[in-house]
């Protein structure tokens, strides 16, 4: 997968998400994990997005390893939706299959950097 096939599919998964959280009416409670979803999912696509735009190794790492960390995010707040029946269970489960395979690839696109990082 190339840098930009990667990413547009994070951007894909980051508007899934944003259809997602618009289409839910809830509680104040279910409200704020839909938020706090909306914000992980679409901070992992915006620091993916600087990590290609990086300066240096060690910015692409840095900006790689959050846009890590705000997938890995989304994945929890996903899982707390579907324990708690927000949202279609089709929809969340399937988001939350793209989020954890995003964040698959971000940790080997990391872990391949880091190791490039090293032998130099």
């Amino acid at each position: 997968m190339t840098p930009q096939e990667l990413r547009n599919r994070i951007d894909r998964y980051a508007d899934d998400v944003i259809t997602l959280c618009r289409g839910v009416a809830s509680d104040p409670l279910a409200l704020r994990l839909l938020l706090q979803l909306q914000d992980s999912a679409t901070s992992a696509a915006a620091n993916y997005r600087a990590a290609c735009r990086a300066q240096s190794k060690a910015g692409f790492i840095a900006k790689l390893s959050i846009a890590l960390e705000e997938s890995d995010e989304s994945v929890g707040w996903l899982q707390r939706l579907s324990h708690q029946r927000i949202g279609s269970p089709d929809t969340v489960e399937r988001l939350l299959q793209e989020a954890s395979e995003i964040s698959a690839i971000l940790n080997a696109s990391r872990q391949t950097a880091e190791g490039k990082r090293r032998r130099r």
